[in-house]
């Protein structure tokens, strides 16, 4: 294997550019649109080939890198890449298992302290040069009860912020750890307990088949007056309509929500800052049809939980590792 790869990457920005540049000792390759049948023959040398999910790495694409012995997905999924063909070639496919669980659950808690302290209603009215505090009056996290429905590696960060506030946790999930209950101090409990018990409920699950409209009307009537939901995770698991009568009826004291029903189908979260997804999806219009929009204890963020800075350069961090693993012929994250 040469010391110096010749590597093509694709769909990036121009700081993701910069970033490689420095951070890879490599002959690199940057080709902003997405790899198509069209554009391979630019990059039919490439000894490795770093790409998002608008990259479709088909057997007829591969068929034109004959030189090809690397993969590196800038993405957790891996289903616009053709894995039978590449192991038939000897083609070596990364990804990037995680980037953003602490993020995702720190803007949980934003969401969660805007509700509970009403900064988002405070901060309205003070850039109007109105400082009065009628109506303003919060409620403490100290105590209270916070239920996690799901407590995979976003869930469990969660669960670990939570007891800085010293809030009582517990949590639903399929599979239950003992030891990681013990560790994190909280207790597994049946998802009709966690809604009649939680003064705050907040969602950390894919959305499947089985978790669609998992919040709906009849779960709301179990969970307490007053609850406050928060999701970051998918839209399609609350049912938008049961949420908003909730709302009214005042069952539900707020919503944090990063995520809408009716968003864009999204695969990956990165996927939101790229040119093709903004061309495909519109979320203006998904938000301008929502009454949740106009309730004053709903606070809608724009699907931006995954956004910092530090989660994007573990993308490219994890990158470079796949990449650098490689070359020493000691690979990671590498998928089947």
């Amino acid at each position: 294997m040469p010391s110096k790869l010749t590597i093509a990457f694709f769909e990036l920005e121009q700081w993701e550019k910069d970033y490689f540049s420095k951070k890879l000792n490599h002959t690199l390759l940057f080709i902003d649109d997405a790899l198509t049948e069209k554009n391979v023959s630019r990059v039919k040398n490439a000894d490795a080939i770093g790409i998002f999910i608008y990259s479709q790495m088909s057997k007829k694409i591969l068929t034109r890198l004959s030189q090809l012995k690397l993969i590196v997905t800038l993405s957790t999924g891996f289903d616009h890449i053709d894995l039978k063909e590449c192991k038939k070639r000897k083609i070596t496919v990364c990804n990037v298992p995680s980037y953003g669980e602490n993020t995702v659950a720190e803007h949980t808690f934003a969401l969660i302290l805007n509700l509970t302290r009403k900064i988002h209603l405070a901060y309205d009215r003070t850039v109007r040069g109105d400082f009065s505090l009628d109506g303003l009056r919060g409620t403490d996290l100290q105590g209270k009860t916070l239920g996690v429905i799901g407590a995979g590696k976003i869930g469990q960060h969660v669960i670990r912020i939570a007891q800085g506030f010293e809030m009582k946790v517990i949590a639903y999930n399929r599979i239950k750890n003992k030891q990681l209950a013990k560790k994190l101090r909280f207790s597994y409990v049946a998802l009709n307990t966690l809604f009649k018990e939680s003064d705050i409920i907040t969602l950390h699950v894919p959305y499947t088949t089985s978790t669609h409209h998992l919040i709906n009307k009849k779960a709301i009537g179990h969970m307490k007056k007053g609850v406050l939901l928060i999701n970051t995770a998918r839209g399609g698991i609350i049912d938008t309509n049961a949420l908003l009568e909730g709302i009214r009826s005042g069952k539900i004291g707020g919503a944090g929500l990063d995520v809408l029903e009716g968003e864009c189908f999204i695969k990956e979260e990165k996927q939101m800052l790229s040119p093709h997804f903004a061309k495909e999806c519109d979320l203006k219009t998904v938000l301008q049809d929502h009454l949740l929009l106009t309730q004053p204890n709903v606070i809608v963020t724009p699907h931006n939980a995954f956004n910092s800075w530090e989660a994007l350069h573990r993308i490219l961090d994890t990158t470079i590792q796949n990449i650098n693993q490689f070359q020493k012929k000691k690979p990671v994250n590498s998928v089947k």
